[in-house]
């Protein structure tokens, strides 16, 4: 065999050396060919050729031109021809000029081109000549070029040493390759000859396939080798399985990983169909072979008993894997009772009902010793079982086996409800439709964690099932102590959420102040995930006007609230300094700001809290403008008198807290009487399912139209168009519809700066009062219009202004002044002269203040309509004499 290799692949050598000379020297003349036809044609072309054959002298002009082009383009003969076939000029190592060349030439007057291998003066060479054209197309001569033939073998010769060098060297390694592959065939066939072999062969084959124990031999990299037939019957492998990958064989997963693992098994029990496999592994790497497993398998039917009860404890783990997933994927107490109902039906139980303690359904902690619970949830293969409905109150009997169950904390089973009575005297009549609708057995498991009764879990099986056996009740236990712990962090999470939500709930408005500036009305929701920092108030202002605003705090929880109940005072006090909307935000901002520093530094991950958004507008009824400035919040939608809805372009500042120290701007919108002010929070118009601007759109559509909507009406059907399903986030909305002060309850004076005129200005006040029908608050209005406006005139400086205003609960006094100055309560001293004005105001108005404008201030005060303390007689000189007492 081996002299036989080696003799094939010498002939395939000599075959390649003699395939690769003559394909190298046809290649050699191609190129000179080709190198011939180039050069001619190059030299043809050139400048001046043609020139030059018309010359008294062409040799003298051609013949330089010739011997250098001959050296530098590689061929052989270079020369020019006249069209008499006499050579012009001529580059040769044996020729000249003057001789007459041998090649036809009435194909070069023609105008074509001539390639012939011809012997020359050089001897046999490929010779190429290109007729030279003049001007009009006729020739004027012909230019030859040539390669010899010796010269193009002599290129072959220089090739042929590295062909039979590479020929030899492939015939010396396919030699060597041929040596060491018989040698190892050699060693690999211990010495037998290919007859030994093949009845060796013949003898292992009939041997494999005639034992009734499937045999298999697996490769170290998972592929099956050999199979016989029993393994092919008891696995059902089809007929091509060699060489293909054991997990690709369609087996039971534990069965591939075993025949892969090459660990050792002495008769494990896998099932394969419907068949119980023993199955025994050895490694064949142990004994020094190659690395793979040899597996033999034998059917057990005598252990199919064990395989049922394999099976059913493998969809039990695989139940109660699934209730680990399924049970407690929401921290709600009535959908995670619900939970363990539907993952026990049908695979356990027909029908699955669930109580619990009302307390847990609260989130309170359970009471001791209570049989009294709440049907929470049910679920069954059918729906018209005759057992309580969801909802219904259970009352257990103190002598039934449920109640013993729940006093001891143990599981009851009744593996055959109709031979026993004790648990039909819970309600006897209901026990007769239970039993004729064909439940018959029973397990009821007290729901404990932490030690707690939470409630109880009745596992009901009708006809479908076998009756409920130890088994059984050691599974039911063990799937309820997974629910009891699911079940009790939903109280207790359902616990803390009322928590938060009463403590998020308590610092928010309870109801809405009374005001004449707008008519306005409110929602919000809780997230369910846990409460947020959502706040809005509507905050009554100085001049009949009022302040709206909406608030969200980053983040959810307790936290949250009791920041946002923080921000909340903050508003309302600076709310009270009368602040610009712009100025009250930069407040609000420094705050925001010093909270993060103080929480950041608390905490011990050092890290800060993220801020928070707000929206502070003020309306005017006299004027009916509304100042907005917001800071990182969404802007508000206004709907038109006539139902149309925009987004007014109000200018955006960054979220409280961040300090960016950029300054906080305003915008004053004009609002036609009637108009309503929608502000939000972003939890009302983004979700999970949609976008902010597909919820701006959603918004927009719940707004437009219908004019003639309270502000109840239109948050209903803000709510009911976008409010989401499962809440994620706070959800907070205020509706504020506006409305005019009537210009006749208004009056405005300009004041001199003369103290003579305070006697006519209180006529004048007098005169208004009496229009108005306020008559009994003539005496204290002109002595707080008396004192404000001798102080403006006093300290002041021009324009001053003074205005009433008839509000539907009280009357005010405004005085306004160009000076920034703010006069101070104090109490005067006995031997004061004066300091006792501002005492008096306080005295005799419902409150007071000085709130700032762009040009000056204005001192203010406000009388109750019914207020009777200025009357003459009822105190007012108690409260002048007090002044002296001390």
């Amino acid at each position: 065999m081996f002299v036989l290799q080696v003799a094939v692949v010498v002939l395939l050598a000599i075959g390649a050396v003699v395939m690769l000379t003559l394909a190298a020297q046809r290649e050699s003349t191609r190129e000179a060919d080709n190198r011939s036809l180039a050069v001619a044609q190059g030299f043809a072309s050139s400048p001046g050729i043609a020139q030059a054959l018309k010359s008294p002298d062409p040799t003298a002009i051609l013949q330089p031109r010739v011997a250098e082009a001959q050296t530098g383009s590689g061929v052989d003969f270079l020369g020019v021809l006249n069209r008499d076939g006499i050579y012009y000029a001529l580059s040769s190592l044996s020729g000249q000029a003057g001789v007459r060349t041998t090649t036809d030439m009435a194909p070069l007057l023609a105008g074509r081109t001539v390639k012939e291998e011809a012997v020359g003066s050089l001897g046999p060479q490929v010779r190429v000549f290109v007729p030279v054209k003049g001007p009009d197309g006729t020739v004027d001569g012909v230019v030859g070029a040539g390669i010899t033939l010796e010269h193009v073998s002599d290129r072959v010769t220089g090739q042929l040493p590295a062909v039979l060098g590479a020929a030899v060297g492939a015939v010396v390694v396919t030699t060597g390759g041929a040596a060491v592959l018989s040698r190892r065939l050699l060693r690999q066939t211990r010495g037998l000859g290919p007859a030994e072999i093949t009845r060796l062969y013949e003898h292992h084959d009939a041997v494999l396939h005639s034992v009734r124990e499937g045999v298999l031999i697996v490769g170290g990299d998972g592929r099956l080798l050999l199979v016989n037939d029993e393994a092919r019957r008891l696995l059902d492998l089809p007929a091509d399985v060699e060489r293909r990958h054991v997990t690709d064989l369609g087996l039971e997963p534990r069965m591939a990983e075993l025949l892969i693992s090459e660990r050792v098994a002495t008769d494990e029990v896998y099932l394969a169909g419907d068949r119980l496999l023993a199955v025994n592994v050895r490694p064949t790497s142990l004994h020094g072979g190659p690395a793979g497993s040899a597996v033999t398998l034998r059917d057990t039917t005598e252990l199919r008993a064990l395989a049922g009860r394999a099976e059913v404890a493998q969809e039990r783990l695989k139940l109660l894997y699934d209730a680990g997933v399924r049970i407690g994927a929401t921290l709600e107490v009535t959908r995670t009772a619900q939970e363990l109902a539907d993952v026990a039906v049908p695979r356990f139980a027909d029908i699955v009902t669930v109580e619990l303690l009302e307390p847990v359904l609260r989130g309170d902690e359970p009471a001791k010793d209570s049989t009294e619970m709440r049907r929470t949830a049910t679920s069954g293969v059918r729906q018209d079982s005759p057992l309580y409905p969801v909802g219904e109150l259970i009352r257990f009997a103190p002598n039934t086996p449920i109640a013993s169950g729940l006093a001891s904390g143990r599981a009851v089973l009744e593996a055959d409800l109709r031979t026993t009575d004790s648990w039909q005297a819970q309600d006897p009549e209901r026990a007769r439709q239970i039993l004729d609708y064909g439940i018959h057995s029973l397990i009821s498991v007290p729901l404990r964690a932490r030690g707690v009764v939470l409630g109880l879990v009745n596992f009901w099986r009708a006809q479908a099932f076998d009756a409920f056996g130890e088994e059984d009740l050691s599974f039911a236990e063990e799937l309820a102590a997974r629910a009891a712990v699911a079940i009790d962090n939903a109280r207790r999470y359902t616990h803390e959420r009322i928590m938060a939500v009463a403590l998020q709930r308590s610092l928010l408005p309870r109801g809405l102040p009374e005001q004449s500036a707008v008519e306005a009305s409110h929602r919000y929701l809780p997230a369910q995930a846990g409460v947020g920092g959502d706040w809005f108030d509507v905050i009554p202002l100085p001049g009949t006007r009022v302040a709206l605003v909406v608030g969200d705090v980053v983040g959810h929880g307790v936290h949250a609230a009791a920041t946002m109940g923080r921000l909340r005072t903050a508003v309302h006090n600076f709310s009270a300094l009368d602040m610009a909307p712009e100025e009250l935000l930069a407040h609000l901002d420094e705050l925001v700001a010093q909270i993060d520093t103080i929480e950041a530094a608390a905490e011990e991950n050092g890290q800060e809290i993220t801020g928070a958004t707000c929206l502070y507008a003020i309306y005017d009824p006299t004027s009916g403008v509304c100042t907005i400035a917001r800071a990182g919040h969404l802007g508000p939608a206004l709907v038109h008198p006539d139902g149309t809805v925009t987004f007014p372009d109000t200018p955006l500042s960054p979220p409280l807290g961040l300090g960016s120290g950029l300054p906080f701007e305003s915008a004053a919108l004009q609002l036609p009487e009637g108009s309503r002010l929608a502000l939000f929070t972003d939890g009302l118009i983004k979700d999970r399912h949609r976008d902010l601007d597909t919820g701006l759109d959603l918004l927009r559509d719940a707004l437009t139209g219908h004019s003639d909507r309270t502000p109840e009406q239109t948050c209903q059907a803000v709510f009911d168009a976008l409010q989401p399903e499962r809440t994620h986030d706070d959800v907070t909305l205020l509706i504020a519809r506006t409305r005019l002060l009537d210009p006749g309850q208004v009056t405005e004076w300009d004041v001199p700066s003369d103290p003579a005129v305070i006697s006519r200005v209180r006529a004048d006040v007098t005169r208004r009062l009496e229009t108005w029908g306020l008559d009994q608050l003539a005496f204290t209005a002109e002595l707080i219009v008396s004192e404000l406006a001798t102080n403006a005139i006093r300290y002041g400086a021009q324009p001053i202004r003074l205005r009433l205003l008839h509000d539907r609960n009280s009357l005010i006094c405004e005085v306004a002044d160009s000076s920034s100055t703010s006069p101070h309560l104090r109490r005067a001293a006995a031997t004061d002269e004066g300091g006792r004005g501002l005492f008096l105001i306080a005295q005799l108005a419902q409150r007071w203040g000085t709130r700032y404008t762009a040009r000056g201030k204005i001192i203010w005060s406000e009388q109750a309509l019914h207020d009777r303390t200025a009357e003459p007689g009822t105190g007012l000189a108690d409260v002048l004499l007090s002044q002296w007492d001390e």
